[in-house]
């Protein structure tokens, strides 16, 4: 695990227009600790971490590793739209353009999405109103389609799928979208609807 450091610290607080008195009010400590921090003379407690991470108007991840993210996707446009999956516990994450997250202690990759192979064709048909959604893919407990997401303008629609039964989920038709479907073995596929 990584660990705060001093340089993170002092660019966050001067970015934050903080003295190293103000900072040191705000977390309850003295201006001598945070002096010691910023110039790698000591570290801070673990019982200040958090404190420490909302005085300078981030999250502990990124505290804790240095890797501050900026938020570039202010509109948060659904074309934007990235997925997480924990290799572990299955868990799917979905979000309006890149984040940092975590499941199982495990920093989570976002999904690169490709073009449907010969191995991941997606059939889409059209039945009355809805998009019918097909694949001929292995359903087994260790190889399967875990969720296909069907993404419009405006909504998101995610189907969850389980070894053993076939992979037919309905979306209800809004114009146009993006249909993803992601394999436990080799990744997220998508096609433009």
């Amino acid at each position: 695990m990584e660990y705060v450091t001093g340089t993170t610290i002092k660019k966050l607080r001067e970015k934050q227009n903080l003295t190293q008195k103000e900072l040191a009010d705000k977390i309850m400590v003295s201006d001598k600790a945070v002096s010691k921090w910023e110039t790698n003379r000591g570290l801070p407690d673990l019982c200040v971490i958090e404190d420490l991470a909302k005085a300078l108007g981030v999250s502990l991840s990124e505290l804790l590793t240095g890797d501050l993210k900026i938020n570039e996707n202010i509109s948060a446009n659904m074309k934007k739209m990235q997925f997480y999956v924990c290799p572990i516990c299955g868990n799917v994450i979905n979000s309006l353009g890149d984040g940092c997250f975590t499941c199982c202690g495990i920093n989570l990759p976002k999904l690169e999405a490709e073009a449907p192979d010969d191995e991941h064709q997606i059939c889409v048909e059209q039945a009355e109103n809805e998009h019918l959604i097909t694949m001929t893919h292995p359903m087994s407990k260790n190889h399967y389609i875990s969720f296909v997401a069907y993404i419009s303008s405006d909504t998101i629609e995610i189907k969850k799928l389980y070894p053993e039964q076939d992979v037919c989920v309905r979306f209800k038709r809004k114009g146009h979208g993006i249909l993803y479907a992601y394999c436990n073995k080799h990744g997220m596929f998508r096609v433009i609807i």
